[in-house]
């Protein structure tokens, strides 16, 4: 991974990470499914007007935007409305690392050396101990959510590494604008079902109000800085690099987000749980630096997927 690559990665582990306290303040406002559908809708209207459509099959299309948009906001979005914390929902999510490694393993064929796999092992072992650190203090059900949400994205992941592996001159921002029309129809239905069919809308309605400001704010930041630009970017790197090498990445976000929300929201982790976060770091680096070692030329080139590991959609 090149010295500017880098750099790009690092700028979505900051807007991301910022991303959690956004959240957490549109989460004070409105339900959960509308929230999350909400964010995407607001992308989604003008990328239909003014966006061409990327060349890319549509499964892969579908994977990305039912993974990294239904999926992973659905599950997270419900787990911090259930009681995760800001900063420890940064880092549970995170767990998308191993699991996109995994799948790019078994779906894209991506070779993983010996070294790279203990560094994953380690960032598991460490949320390992958060979980259990969590169960005997307070719910285990958010964690679990906030887990399915990691998987979740993992399976966007793959969507837009398999995009990418079958498109030529693909742009990724286009893909990641065109990801956010997959999302708001289903997440408005679910919350028709789940949350009511006028609450959402009773509550934004309401969030006109000088009070509702915030909730504006953070949703702003999140369609303009954590969607579009940060998700544009981490497209545009797995479009670039084996799932194994760009995903650990991720697992930095929890160092900016469970020290924004110690500064902001005065959220204490436990000792147990910082144990657990250190952890998770180390194996990140470990598992970053030996995918970086693992890049040759050729591999840095969106490689062509076999046939054969190439699920059929139904």
């Amino acid at each position: 991974m090149t010295n500017r690559d880098r750099l790009l990665g690092l700028t979505v582990v900051v807007l991301w990470g910022l991303n959690f306290l956004a959240i957490r303040v549109g989460l004070d406002h409105f339900p959960p499914f509308f929230f999350a559908g909400l964010r995407f809708a607001v992308i989604a209207i003008p990328v239909l007007i003014f966006v061409p459509r990327p060349q890319v099959p549509v499964r892969w299309l579908l994977l990305y935007g039912v993974g990294f948009g239904i999926l992973q906001f659905a599950f997270l979005f419900t787990a911090m409305r259930e009681g995760m914390p800001t900063g420890l929902s940064s880092l549970v999510l995170q767990s998308s690392a191993p699991f996109t490694v995994l799948l790019g393993a078994v779906f894209l064929r991506e070779r993983l050396r010996p070294i790279q796999l203990a560094g994953i092992a380690v960032a598991m072992a460490g949320m390992a101990v958060i979980g259990w650190d969590r169960s005997h203090t307070a719910a285990l059900l958010p964690v679990l959510l906030t887990l399915a949400g990691g998987l979740g994205w993992a399976f966007g992941n793959i969507g837009s590494r398999l995009a990418a592996a079958e498109s030529e001159n693909l742009n990724p921002l286009h893909l990641t604008l065109w990801m956010t029309v997959i999302p708001p129809l289903p997440l408005f239905a679910l919350s028709m079902l789940t949350e009511g069919p006028t609450t959402g809308w009773n509550d934004l309605t309401a969030s006109f109000a000088p009070s509702g400001l915030p909730a504006f704010a953070a949703l702003a930041y999140i369609v303009l800085l954590g969607t579009i630009a940060g998700s544009g970017l981490w497209t545009y790197l797995m479009s670039r690099y084996p799932a194994g090498t760009v995903a650990p990445l991720s697992l930095l976000v929890p160092v900016v987000g469970i020290a924004a929300s110690w500064t902001f929201l005065h959220e204490n982790p436990s000792a147990l749980s910082l144990v657990g976060a250190a952890i998770v770091i180390a194996g990140a680096f470990t598992a970053t630096s030996a995918g970086r070692k693992a890049v040759s030329v050729e591999s840095t080139r969106p490689a062509q997927v076999p046939d054969a590991v190439i699920p059929v959609s139904a």
